[in-house]
C-alpha cells in the first residue's frame, strides 16, 4: 500500500527515498562525481557543435566580455596560463575565436569571438538549460535556490580557505 500524503491520498511516487546517513566524508566524492557527470553530459549536448570540453567556458567568457588577454581568461575559468593558451589555439584552429593585437598596446594579444563563436552562445546557453534541468528533475523551485546558495558557499570557503594558506606560506 502506498504511502498517504497530508489530504489522505495515496502517493503516486514510486521512487524510494534515500534514507542513508551521510556524512561530511560522503562530500568530496559525491561533488566530483555530480561534476563530472554535469560535464560529461554537456559535453555530449555539445559534440555536435564541434566544441570540446571547457571551450564553451570560454565562449561565455568572451561573449560576457569580448576582448580579453588569455591570461584574464584562464583566471576567470580557474586553469593555467599554458592550458588556456592550449584552448585559445585549438579553438582559434576551429573558427571559434582569433586573436589580435590590442588598440592601444601591441605587445599585448586579446582573443575575440568570431562570428562561428557568437552563434555558438545560444546552443552553449541551450544545452546548459537542458542539463541543468535533466540534473534537478524533482527539485522544488526551493530546492534549486537553497542547492545553488549552497555550492556558491562551499565555492566562496575554498577560495577563501586557498588564500589563508597562501598566507601561511610566507
Amino acid at each position: 500500500m502506498g504511502k498517504k500524503n497530508k489530504v489522505g491520498k495515496k502517493s503516486k511516487s514510486g521512487k524510494k527515498k534515500d534514507h542513508r546517513d551521510y556524512t561530511l566524508a560522503d562530500l568530496s566524492p559525491a561533488l566530483t562525481q555530480a561534476a563530472r557527470s554535469m560535464r560529461t553530459v554537456m559535453t555530449r549536448s555539445l559534440t555536435a557543435s564541434g566544441l570540446y570540453a571547457g571551450q564553451d567556458g570560454v565562449i561565455l567568457a568572451l561573449a560576457a566580455s569580448d576582448g580579453l588577454p588569455a591570461g584574464t581568461l584562464a583566471q576567470k575559468l580557474g586553469v593555467k596560463a599554458p592550458t588556456m593558451t592550449r584552448t585559445i589555439g585549438r579553438m582559434e584552429a576551429q573558427g571559434f575565436v582569433e586573436r589580435r593585437p590590442d588598440a592601444d598596446d601591441a605587445r599585448l594579444t586579446k582573443v575575440y569571438l568570431t562570428e562561428a563563436g557568437r552563434n555558438s552562445v545560444g546552443e552553449i546557453e541551450s544545452s546548459a538549460a537542458s542539463c541543468d534541468e535533466l540534473a534537478t528533475r524533482g527539485f522544488s523551485e526551493k530546492d534549486i535556490r537553497s542547492l545553488v546558495r549552497l555550492l556558491k558557499t562551499i565555492e566562496h570557503n575554498l577560495q577563501a580557505g586557498d588564500d589563508d594558506e597562501d598566507d601561511d606560506e610566507f
